[in-house]
């Protein structure tokens, strides 16, 4: 019998419940070591495993095997998939250029398989790819070939990517899907800039590298980044589409406070439209963002122990949960 949205909302909505709270995770940031963290997270039925990633691994898999057997159409998650499917290309397309091994480096899920990524670029013969990445994957075969220049190869294939994720949302008819990825597009167009800023770089990168998003004024911002880090933050501050203001406020104290505020700007949307909705995909999405926020909030623990950084500082860093 097929698989219903009601039902696939009541059982997420259960599910929830068993999201990080506030005390769960003050009982985590209790923990003095990474030992006492993956006892924690054990104890909790979290995951199987000793150490830390051992249990988010195992985390994972169990997530998307509930996922798989609760969801009417799986293909609902493809737009997160994308990420999973450039960083595979671009792991196989160093690795065979370079004749060093990769395999490790494949992430899942994803919607093209490794094996066909490699027969593209082993026969460079990018047609067997999908239409959305085919063309990119050839012109940063040809960028990495002849110039050797990684940071420009990858900025066709994340732009690609990002114009991927935006027309899906588009032809989803969901409210939600279309304001979260192009909040993650104007951003990610933001995090290239300051770096570029910072760093130094050609209009020509930047053309390559930034996307056309609603409400993104590229021209004024290629403009900016141009004459160095300082002005475009100036620019950036005049800016209240997507909260940047607020975001460059955050930017200036540290960058990884604007990171923060970006993930924060990411979950919150998810939080306000799809724990409020009681019909279609967005309750499962939603499920599934707080779970991948879940992680990152694990990982900001585990980095902190492994560094010795003290509780209030790892506190700071911490990201608003979905739970």
């Amino acid at each position: 019998m097929a698989l219903s949205y009601e039902f696939s909302i009541g059982s997420v909505r259960a599910k929830e419940v068993s999201l990080f709270s506030s005390a769960d995770v003050e009982r985590l940031l209790s923990c003095k070591s990474e030992n006492e963290l993956a006892e924690l997270l054990s104890d909790k039925g979290y995951g199987d495993g000793k150490t830390v990633d051992e249990i988010l691994d195992s985390h994972t898999k169990a997530m998307w095997e509930y996922l798989k057997s609760i969801a009417p159409d799986f293909n609902i998650f493809a737009p997160f998939f994308y990420q999973n499917d450039v960083h595979n290309l671009k792991v196989v397309l160093k690795g065979i250029m370079s004749d060093t091994d990769y395999k490790e480096l494949i992430l899942t899920p994803c919607t093209i398989s490794d094996e066909a990524l490699k027969e593209a670029v082993e026969k460079r013969k990018f047609s067997l790819l999908p239409e959305w990445l085919s063309d990119a994957a050839d012109k940063a075969y040809e960028l990495l070939a002849h110039t050797g220049d990684a940071r420009i190869s990858d900025a066709v294939i994340d732009k690609a990517v990002m114009e991927k994720m935006l027309e899906s949302a588009e032809k989803s008819d969901s409210h939600f899907l279309r304001e979260y990825f192009k909040t993650y597009v104007f951003y990610s167009n933001i995090k290239i800039a300051l770096r570029s800023s910072r760093t130094g770089t050609s209009m020509d990168y930047l053309l390559k590298a930034l996307c056309d998003v609603d409400d993104f004024r590229k021209s004024s911002v290629i403009s900016a980044a141009l004459k160095g880090n300082d002005s475009l933050v100036d620019e950036l501050s005049k800016y209240s589409e997507y909260g940047c203001k607020n975001a460059i406020d955050e930017y200036k104290k540290s960058p990884s406070a604007f990171e923060r505020f970006v993930d924060n700007k990411l979950i919150n949307i998810a939080k306000e439209n799809c724990k409020r909705s009681s019909e279609g995909a967005q309750p499962i999405l939603g499920y599934y963002l707080g779970c991948e926020n879940e992680k990152r909030v694990i990982h900001i623990i585990a980095s902190g122990l492994r560094t010795k950084t003290d509780a209030d500082t790892m506190r700071e860093r911490l990201r608003d949960f979905y739970g």
